[in-house]
């Protein structure tokens, strides 16, 4: 039993070194992981693999509709409120994220460049927000231009999100070729809804029925065993799915 336990535990620890080389992560937790398997894997999942999950994710983003339904304009008010009493770039920050979130990107596109021009251009939470307002306000090649960069400088940093919102530019760009790659690699390396979705919307407005099927097929299977609130985070994505995909 001893000889399986400790199998079991070098397999974790596997998992975690895989996860740790595809995401970018530093190499010291290389030889964590496998100098302490046990240990060395539970304070990755905690440090590095949990704040990255999606599930994480999703709960947040639930609780942001939450508050966004009951009151929609909070965020923004206390964002506001709190930079004209302090006008950091801490809080700078949080009022583009926050002007974003409400569609207000033209307001939210200043304030990310004011940010892109402080003491946080090089924090690739203000760099995705940038290009993120960007492409909300009809800018896809100023958005092209900082998730490419954000890309190959910290290719570790929420690698999925950064892709999907790079192939969405480059098709608003109408790049299309390079927006293809774009959601095949995301689809390839993580599986993601969102990921299937945009391939297969990128698919159909392409010609590309092969690939539009396929991708047809495992989202119709993905969405007949997902929960209630997992289709409900989702809504606008399938929205967009069925109606270019409803027939007429």
């Amino acid at each position: 039993m001893p000889i399986v336990g400790l199998g079991l535990h070098f397999l974790i620890a596997l998992f975690f070194a895989v996860h740790a080389l595809r995401n970018g992560r530093q190499m010291y937790w290389l030889l964590i992981l496998f100098s302490f398997p046990v240990l060395g894997s539970l304070v990755y999942f905690v440090a590095e693999y949990l704040p990255a999950s999606r599930l994480q994710r999703q709960g947040r983003i639930a609780t942001r509709a939450l508050q966004k339904t009951i009151d929609p304009g909070r965020d923004v008010r206390e964002a506001r409120r709190a930079f004209d009493l302090t006008p950091t770039a801490h809080n700078q920050m949080r009022l583009a994220a926050a002007l974003l979130a409400a569609g207000q990107s033209d307001e939210a596109v200043q304030h990310y460049d004011a940010c892109l021009r402080g003491p946080f251009a090089g924090d690739p939470e203000v760099i995705l927000g940038a290009a993120r307002a960007n492409a909300a306000h009809g800018q896809p090649a100023a958005a092209i231009a900082l998730l490419a960069s954000l890309q190959t400088r910290q290719p570790g940093f929420r690698a999925d999100e950064v892709a999907l919102a790079l192939g969405r530019a480059y098709a608003a760009n109408n790049q299309q070729l390079k927006a293809g790659v774009e959601f095949e690699s995301v689809v390839e390396r993580f599986g993601s809804i969102d990921a299937r979705v945009e391939l297969a919307l990128w698919a159909i407005a392409n010609g590309k029925d092969d690939v539009a099927q396929r991708e047809l097929k495992e989202i119709a299977h993905a969405r007949k065993h997902m929960e209630k609130h997992t289709r409900d985070l989702h809504r606008e994505l399938f929205r967009r799915l069925d109606g270019v995909t409803a027939p007429t």
